[in-house]
């Protein structure tokens, strides 16, 4: 092998090495290696992904006042605290709502958490609540695999978990664990880890922030004489 293709291989490597170290940076964001190896809410419902995704930040806000915050997301109620002009180039109409609101502090098992406007996209831009902690955790998935699970069939299409964990009175941990789909095809597999994942991770760190954002302003406020 000649020196010339002996850089170029090298360079390659590199360059696969970098960006697998980015990839696992960006799947594991702000978490401990407990939290990594550990199992969450919805594990259980989505036994055999093609990956996992777990991500977490502290909250200087009480556990209560995160999940608030938390059990508001969905187009219909005060969107997903991301990046709403990204959002509403892909048509959905994404509000912003920087309150917490009192007749959206409710959510049941089956409910719809939609990802666009209800009239948008034949009404398939949603979500259906497949598990439910009030106070502790989340669990969505698609439509389909909500009649999956009412049927007692395994998981196809993934989860998208949030969970808000107490450190103490004022500080909270919250975990955001996203389970790929089941035996995907190459193709569906190539377009998950080329779009889906950096897109996921922009947009799901982003809500991350946010709610870590108003959540503090949140617990400032209340703790203000």
């Amino acid at each position: 092998m000649t020196i010339t293709a002996l850089f170029f291989l090298g360079l390659a490597v590199a360059a696969l090495s970098l960006l697998l170290s980015v990839r696992w940076w960006a799947m594991s964001w702000g978490t401990t290696r407990q939290e990594l190896a550990g199992s969450w809410p919805g594990d259980d419902v989505s036994p055999s992904p093609m990956e996992t995704s777990t991500r977490g930040i502290t909250i200087n806000a009480p556990v209560n006042t995160v999940w608030a915050w938390l059990i508001q997301i969905g187009q219909d109620r005060a969107g997903f605290y991301s990046y709403r002009w990204l959002e509403n180039l892909f048509r959905c109409a994404m509000p912003s709502v920087e309150r917490i609101v009192p007749e959206w502090q409710h959510r049941a098992v089956g409910d719809n958490v939609w990802l666009a406007r209800p009239d948008r996209y034949e009404g398939n831009a949603r979500q259906r609540v497949l598990q439910l902690a009030p106070g502790e955790s989340i669990t969505l998935g698609s439509p389909a695999d909500w009649g999956h699970l009412v049927r007692r069939e395994p998981n196809q299409d993934g989860t998208w978990s949030l969970t808000v964990v107490p450190l103490d009175t004022n500080s909270t941990r919250l975990i955001v664990r996203s389970r790929g789909p089941a035996r995907p095809s190459l193709w569906k597999r190539l377009l998950w880890l080329a779009v889906f994942d950096p897109a996921h991770f922009i947009m799901e760190r982003r809500m991350m922030l946010r709610l870590k954002s108003l959540a503090e302003g949140s617990a400032a406020a209340a703790s203000m004489p």
